[in-house]
C-alpha cells in the first residue's frame, strides 16, 4: 500500500494532457493499485494519474465505497480511456474535486458516456456509463486533457478559486503534516465536507461534494 501526494492546483501539471500507455506492465499495475489507495485515503471517488504527477492515460473510479465497510465499492479501472460516444441529455451536479481541496461549483456534463477504453490485461473493452460514475469518468478523463472541473465554469468563479488556492498554498495549508508531533486531536477532522444530500450517508465527500 502506497499513498501518493496529490497535486494541488493551481499547477502546470494539470494543465497537461498525458500520453497514451504503451505498455501495461507490473509497474503499471502498481500504479493502479497506489491510485486506489490513495484516492480512498483522500476519501475521494475518482482519481487521475496526472493528479499523482504521473503523465499517465490511467484513471480509477469507485462511486459506491463506503468507509465503514473497509473500501468494499465497485472498482473502474480504465487505461487509456476515450470518450466514443455521450447523451444528448444533460446532468447539472456540483463537483469537488482532490486537487482542488473544498473547491465545488456546478457542473453541466452529459447524463451517459460511452467509453472506450483498456483494462489491466491490455484487453480492448467498451462500456457505457450513466449516473455518478459518467460525471465521476468524465471528470477524470478532463484531468488526462489537461482540463480540470473548474474550466467549465465562469472565469470570474474559476479565478477566486484559483486565487484562493494559490494563497493557501503560500500559506503551507496543503504540506505534509505529522500529527503524531502536533498535539491535536485529529480524530474528526477529516478535512473534507460531506454530502449529506446524497441517498447515501457516506462517511467519505459523496453526494453533491464529491471529489474526484
Amino acid at each position: 500500500m502506497a499513498i501518493l501526494p496529490i497535486i494541488i492546483a493551481p499547477d502546470p501539471r494539470l494543465k497537461t494532457k498525458a500520453p497514451p500507455v504503451a505498455a501495461i506492465d507490473d509497474e503499471i499495475r502498481k500504479l493502479v493499485s497506489d491510485m486506489f489507495d490513495t484516492m480512498y485515503a483522500q476519501r475521494g471517488i475518482g482519481l487521475a494519474a496526472v493528479q499523482v504527477g504521473v503523465m499517465k492515460r490511467i484513471l480509477v473510479a469507485d462511486v459506491t465505497w463506503r468507509e465503514e465497510d473497509g473500501h468494499s465499492g465497485e472498482q473502474f479501472m480504465l487505461i487509456n480511456p476515450e470518450i466514443v460516444t455521450n447523451s444528448q441529455d444533460l446532468n447539472v451536479y456540483k463537483e469537488g474535486c482532490l486537487s482542488f481541496p473544498e473547491q465545488y461549483s456546478e457542473v453541466t456534463r452529459p447524463k451517459s458516456v460511452r467509453v472506450r477504453y483498456q483494462d489491466l490485461t491490455g484487453a480492448a473493452k467498451e462500456e457505457e456509463y450513466t449516473g455518478l460514475l459518467a460525471i465521476c469518468i468524465q471528470h477524470e478523463i478532463d484531468h488526462l486533457n489537461g482540463i480540470t472541473f473548474v474550466d467549465h465554469i465562469s472565469s470570474l468563479k474559476r479565478d477566486m478559486i484559483l486565487r484562493k488556492l494559490k494563497k493557501q498554498k503560500k500559506l503551507g495549508f496543503f504540506e505534509p503534516h505529522d500529527h503524531s508531533k502536533c498535539g491535536h486531536d485529529h480524530s474528526h477532522d477529516h478535512g473534507h465536507d460531506h454530502g449529506h444530500d446524497h441517498e447515501h450517508d457516506h462517511d467519505h465527500v459523496h453526494g453533491e461534494h464529491c471529489n474526484h
